[in-house]
């Protein structure tokens, strides 16, 4: 009877060669060799030729604001290093989504980018059925800016510092609340992040944008805010609203004297903005890393970021995996954040 068991002292047989080119193996590895240097090649060739017509930058937002400003002033400087023209497309609204899908659909040969945001990061888990999958539809090229978040009380307030807010919220439940744009803006999470990581019990309203909560605090009808920095700079400065902190990693560089939540007691409570452009999936390589360098330079670039400082935006040149990043983390904080405010997806 023959033996059909394997003996585990023998050698294991290999396949040479020869046997490779006896099953006929051979063509179908240089074939598919073949197929990537291919692949490789047109990436390259794509590089060389990018762009070879005017480049379109669509913005999830009406023309004015931080983001529309980023993408014009970036946009202009994009322009002249790559010699062809760069049009701002905006289209505000349904939390982005109407932009993004725009461009999860456009030819993914670079000349097509999303301004992506703390917005589409919240999005991915605020909206039930998005036309687009958020971290496969996109490719992030690089981050922007950054910008700051405060939280803000009517001068003459009897609050002079977070940890004295905090402590009259938890000695009092239920009774302040805390003015904020639209729910499920990121100046309204925030507003759910700060409520959970220093542990009160505080209402959070929220109102048809900044300049209502600017009115409502200065009406006394809240008795905080929590909004972008930049659009209250000019209430602060004439001494009509009073900051308490502001909510990023580090003190901001024009406001220094301000500390942070995490300076302030509230360690939790870290939630700065950022925004970054992305093309389509399936863009080459190639042309990524090529818009990135663009989009590095420009953002290094003088003139660039004094427009962008002059907003109060911090410039954030870096690369294609910490825009990435960026995205990501966002997508999971916000996502914890709606899921334990319990806020109903759209």
């Amino acid at each position: 009877m023959a033996n059909n068991t394997i003996d585990k002292d023998q050698p294991q047989q290999r396949v040479s060669w020869r046997t490779i080119l006896g099953l006929g193996l051979i063509p179908v590895v240089l074939l598919m060799v073949a197929l990537a240097i291919s692949l490789v090649m047109t990436g390259k060739v794509q590089a060389q030729n990018f762009p070879s017509k005017p480049l379109r930058i669509v913005v999830p937002n009406a023309p004015g604001g931080g983001a529309d400003l980023t993408a014009r002033a970036v946009g202009q400087r994009l322009s002249e290093t790559l010699g062809q023209a760069v049009v701002i497309d905006n289209k505000p609204g349904a939390g982005g989504v109407s932009a993004g899908e725009s461009v999860a659909k456009a030819a993914p040969d670079g000349h097509t980018l999303l301004l992506i945001s703390s917005g589409t990061a919240v999005s991915a888990s605020l909206f039930k059925n998005l036309p687009y999958d958020t971290l496969n539809d996109f490719i992030p090229v690089a981050p922007l800016a950054s910008f700051d978040l405060a939280i803000v009380v009517q001068e003459g307030s009897r609050f002079k510092t977070l940890q004295e807010f905090v402590a009259y919220a938890k000695a009092n439940p239920g009774k302040l609340n805390v003015g904020t744009p639209n729910i499920g803006t990121t100046q309204n999470l925030a507003a759910e992040l700060f409520k959970s990581a220093a542990g009160i019990d505080i209402q959070i309203v929220p109102f048809n944008g900044t300049p209502a909560v600017i009115n409502a605090l200065r009406g006394g009808q809240i008795d905080a805010g929590l909004d972008i920095l930049s659009p209250l700079l000019a209430q602060i400065k004439a001494k009509a609203l009073y900051p308490l902190a502001l909510t990023g990693e580090k003190r901001s560089r024009v406001m220094p004297e301000v500390p942070t939540a995490k300076e302030s007691g509230v360690p939790g409570l870290v939630a700065a903005s950022w925004n970054g452009l992305a093309v389509p999936a399936k863009t080459p390589r190639e042309v990524v890393l090529k818009l990135n360098r663009e989009v590095v330079a420009a953002l290094n670039d003088p003139g660039v970021k004094k427009k962008l400082e002059d907003i109060n935006l911090e410039p954030i040149p870096g690369t294609a995996e910490q825009a990435q990043q960026l995205l990501v983390n966002d997508i999971k904080r916000w996502g914890e954040v709606i899921t334990k405010a319990k806020i109903a997806q759209q």
